[in-house]
């Protein structure tokens, strides 16, 4: 990271908005974990009336998933409770609920906010990233693998069956004890919840209603974390000119969702605050945002233009933008034709 006064600067401002509020807290548990057991409830009561009544309730309740994975997202920052025990506790418990072993998640998200935008350090918790060059370079079979990697079919209609099913089920290379032992703790739960609820109602309907809620939750749950760092000219450097800071707001979005979504996925949209500073919690970063006139100058995407993010494959380093297979330039999508400047940034953030 480059220490300079511009980075400290930026970085100052956002510490108003680190408080952690406890009230806020328990009532965002609440209005997430109510409304979640109530409406998967809802649909299982329905399916005796009929599977296409039970799924828009099923559907409602994979968007109350989401919003229970943002309060573990912010357990593991350390930023949804003062006490580090009970973000430790409660993060261990969401991560049940939305089958992310805590520790290991925390760890490697906190690579991922080390290392974004950095193409000397790829790899931890990321969407694999080749560069134009690397894949010309690569092998067939290497080619081959990325481009079925980046297809949407497999990305987000089979990635949410391996990443949260299987991938998480095992823990990573060098692991440490806790980390170790929270992910054997956390699978332990898991069947033990799962067996409680497929003795009460039986497997057919368990399989019938769970079944939605892990599909869709999953399925959006990637293609939040896909979006938000995968628009046309996105910020990626060599270590040596890697900034923190301009990762942080020219690499993550500014995801614009209409109210209602904005409330289910915690704010997450203001990905820029979240990566600037990722200790605010999710309830102060359109506060953050709001404030901080700069940052209002970040990749503004819509629902309708994220979607083109879908054709970007490869980073072209030499003109700093996504693009696809054959190296052709694609539509701008809502970002500004110059992106921020760090001295500018930082300069009117401290003014």
């Amino acid at each position: 990271m480059k220490q300079t006064n511009e980075i400290a600067e930026l970085k100052k401002s956002m510490l108003p908005f680190e408080k952690t509020d406890p009230k806020s807290s328990i009532r965002q548990l609440i209005n997430t974990l109510g409304p979640l057991l109530l409406l998967w409830y809802a649909g299982y009561a329905s399916l005796a009336v009929s599977y296409w009544l039970s799924l828009p309730f099923l559907i409602a309740a994979s968007g109350f998933t989401i919003r229970a994975f943002i309060l573990f997202h912010d357990c593991c920052h350390g930023s949804f409770f003062k006490s580090k025990r009970a973000n430790d506790i409660l993060g261990t418990l969401l991560g049940v609920l939305t089958l992310v072993p805590y520790r290991q998640w925390k760890n490697s998200h906190a690579k991922h906010h080390a290392t974004s935008g950095n193409l000397d350090k790829r790899g931890d918790g990321d969407i694999w990233i080749l560069t134009v060059d690397e894949y010309a370079a690569a092998p067939l079979w290497k080619r081959t693998a990325y481009r079925i990697y980046r297809n949407p079919v497999v990305m987000f209609g089979l990635g949410p069956i391996y990443v949260f099913l299987l991938q998480y089920r095992f823990n990573v290379k060098g692991a440490k004890r806790k980390e170790r032992l929270n992910t054997y703790l956390t699978n332990v739960l898991i069947v033990a919840l799962y067996a409680g609820m497929i003795w009460a109602i039986g497997w057919e309907a368990f399989v019938l209603v769970q079944g939605p809620v892990f599909f869709v939750s999953g399925l959006l749950g990637i293609w939040l974390f896909y979006v938000q760092h995968q628009f046309e000219d996105s910020y990626f450097e060599n270590d040596p000119e890697w900034s923190y800071v301009q990762a942080a707001v020219e690499g993550s979005s500014n995801y614009k969702l209409p109210r209602v979504l904005q409330w289910i996925t915690g704010s997450i949209g203001f990905h820029h605050v979240h990566h600037l500073n990722p200790k605010v919690p999710n309830y102060n970063l359109e506060k953050a945002h709001l404030a901080t006139p700069p940052l209002q100058r970040a990749a503004t995407l819509t629902l309708s233009t994220s979607l083109q993010s879908l054709r970007f494959r490869l980073w072209d380093e030499e003109n700093k933008t996504f693009v696809g297979y054959r190296k052709r330039q694609l539509p701008a999508v809502g970002r500004p034709s110059r992106t921020i400047k760090l001295k500018e940034t930082a300069r009117a953030a401290s003014k």
